[in-house]
């Protein structure tokens, strides 16, 4: 049985700025024209939260049970390591999806945006069938445009959308940028995995692209939040805030660059996580005061 603290460790909590990144700049992008309602950002912070802790539990069960995460190299899991039953975990992933959808419902019926309710029982169906089902589309390299949507646009714009009932040029860019962020830390972690995920069968787009190509693609990925930061500061000039994240971004991108391998790329998720969510943070600040 395992503890508490390895729970915690297999809901993989450095993921967590992907969840919270996105909401934090759709926020800063409501108040930007005056319409931030608290409560309904802590309800669209909850339904990403649950969400990403969902997919995490949903991926260990399903990865674990098909043997694909019986040599690992990155972060705990859960049932690859024999620590949880599959049953347990599935349970797991299932009350967080659960959790998503309350509070995703509850947030549809404060905002009055019923159509939304299609984009977020996407979101609960794509987080279960990532690795789950008999053809999940994680193994078919389409992770990181999944990503790159329900952890941006969707994401950036529904928090926005729910406070505000506008959608918006600044926001749409914005979203770009969190949704490139959030898949460059999908590219980053199927690199390190290239190896394993090849000899399991795992058909990520890393194992399609080769090491080589999956490197620049990171590389293009982290520098799109950035060209997207400068246009927005030619409108609005507290926005180039933004630009403060790219000391984070240097260690990362110099061990890509270096063609670090296995463990040596475990920091990249990391680091790359913690530069979105300085981006974000600056940004939404910028977005709100600007």
């Amino acid at each position: 049985m395992p503890t508490i603290a390895q729970w915690i460790e297999g809901a993989r909590p450095r993921t967590l700025p992907n969840a919270i990144a996105p909401v934090l700049v759709g926020t800063g992008a409501a108040a930007a024209v005056d319409g931030a309602v608290w409560w309904l950002a802590v309800l669209a912070l909850v339904v990403s939260l649950s969400l990403i802790v969902g997919v995490n539990y949903a991926n260990d069960y399903s990865d674990g049970i098909r043997g694909t995460d019986r040599v690992r190299i990155g972060p705990l899991r859960l049932v690859g390591s024999g620590l949880a039953t599959p049953q347990a975990v599935k349970s797991a992933a299932m009350w967080s999806l659960a959790v998503a959808a309350v509070a995703g419902l509850a947030l549809i019926v404060a905002s009055r945006t019923w159509w939304l309710s299609v984009p977020g029982a996407l979101c609960i169906v794509g987080a279960w069938f990532y690795t789950g089902g008999k053809r999940p589309y994680g193994y078919r390299a389409l992770g990181e445009l999944a990503v790159f949507l329900f952890f941006g646009p969707i994401a950036v714009l529904g928090t926005l959308y729910v406070q505000t009932g506008k959608i918006n040029g600044t926001a749409i860019g914005c979203s770009v940028a969190v949704g490139a962020f959030s898949a460059a830390i999908l590219v980053a972690n199927n690199l390190r995995d290239i190896p394993t995920d090849r000899d399991s069968g795992k058909r990520t787009l890393a194992v399609l692209l080769g090491d080589k190509d999956t490197r620049r693609l990171y590389l293009a990925l982290v520098a799109v939040p950035f060209l997207i930061t400068v246009l927005l500061g030619i409108e609005n000039t507290p926005a180039l805030a933004g630009l403060l994240a790219i000391p984070l971004l240097l260690p990362p991108v110099r061990r890509v660059l270096r063609g670090y391998t296995g463990r040596r790329l475990i920091p990249v998720l990391r680091d790359t996580a913690m530069a979105m969510l300085a981006w974000s943070v600056a940004t939404a600040l910028a977005l709100a005061l600007g």
